[in-house]
């Protein structure tokens, strides 16, 4: 397929480009920035100029271009603050960002959009033991501090799988790990003797290498089904503990350094919603099923044994 990629340069999209070169497709990378240009040709993609933000540039910018799908992966989580801001940058992606890429999809004649939305959208609490599959309910604010986020990944979903004549596809991310992705910021604030985790070690997550991330969205866009969610994350959810130990143990780092719950509220607001307030074990048996997809890494320490010496040569 010609696919039209946004966020080309992020966690995910660095390797999404080589994944869906591999499987023989052609890639045109939206970048706002003319610097990104020659590290996305070395990719194997075809930079295009563009700010997904920007609606009427967008649409000028595509205009010519000819696409069979869209994959919207655009985020600001790379610079993200530790407090949530009205104008948070990645909920206006969500939301009025995907309203654009949908307008450009039927520019260039896109009939498949695949869009980013995350297994957060699920609630920042304590979900208990039982797996969250995608009918879990998803995308209901119930108070808490993190709604903003859910209320952007709802805002995608629908979107995408309300389009009128463009199959919307949604892949439920669990938290990136990998080159560039979360477990790096770890690794640093390790390095720097940074609290990074509440006293007692906080809840269980569901995670996903940025690698097999991109296997399941060249998945999703080949064998995706019009309308339907999918949970790409990998088969051992861990707590905040053991995520810490395995970073250190890939990068060589000291151990974590634990901070009172209290304090990691007062200072971010944002990680307590994370680290203390939410647990969840995500199931990826749907995806598996519909989308013939594994990921390679089935643990956290498994992919940091293989990705976690080579993260700082990536950077």
């Amino acid at each position: 397929m010609r696919v039209l990629l946004a966020g080309s340069t992020g966690a995910i999209g660095r390797p999404l480009i080589g994944a869906l070169r591999a499987a023989g497709h052609h890639v045109t990378a939206l970048i706002r920035s003319p610097g990104s240009a020659e590290s996305v040709r070395e990719l194997g993609a075809a930079p295009l100029v563009a700010d997904v933000m920007q609606r009427s540039s967008l649409l000028r910018a595509v205009d010519g271009v000819t696409a069979d799908a869209v994959i919207h992966e655009a985020t600001a989580l790379r610079g993200a603050a530790p407090r949530l801001r009205a104008d948070d940058p990645t909920n206006a992606l969500r939301r009025a960002g995907t309203g654009h890429l949908l307008d450009a999809s039927r520019v260039v004649g896109a009939r498949r959009f695949v869009t980013q939305s995350m297994t957060g959208g699920y609630g920042y609490r304590n979900h208990g033991m039982r797996p969250l599959v995608e009918d879990a309910g998803f995308g209901r604010p119930h108070g808490g501090y993190a709604d903003s986020i859910i209320a952007g990944c709802q805002s995608t979903e629908r979107q995408v799988f309300e389009a009128h004549g463009i199959d919307g596809i949604a892949l439920r991310y669990g938290l990136f790990y990998g080159p560039r992705a979360f477990s790096d910021l770890f690794a640093t604030m390790m390095r720097k003797r940074t609290p990074v985790i509440p006293f007692g070690g906080g809840g269980t997550n569901s995670w996903i290498h940025v690698d097999d991330a991109a296997t399941a969205t060249v998945a999703a866009l080949e064998r995706g089904v019009d309308g339907q969610a999918y949970n790409i994350v990998d088969d051992v959810p861990i707590d905040w503990n053991s995520f810490a130990d395995a970073v250190a143990v890939a990068h060589d780092t000291p151990r974590a350094v634990a901070i009172p719950r209290w304090l990691l509220r007062l200072s971010a607001p944002y990680l307590a919603a994370l680290m203390v307030d939410t647990s969840m074990r995500v199931s990826n048996t749907k995806a598996r099923h519909e989308l013939r997809w594994a990921p390679a890494f089935a643990s956290v320490p498994d992919g940091l044994a293989v990705s976690g010496d080579r993260a700082d040569l990536r950077r």
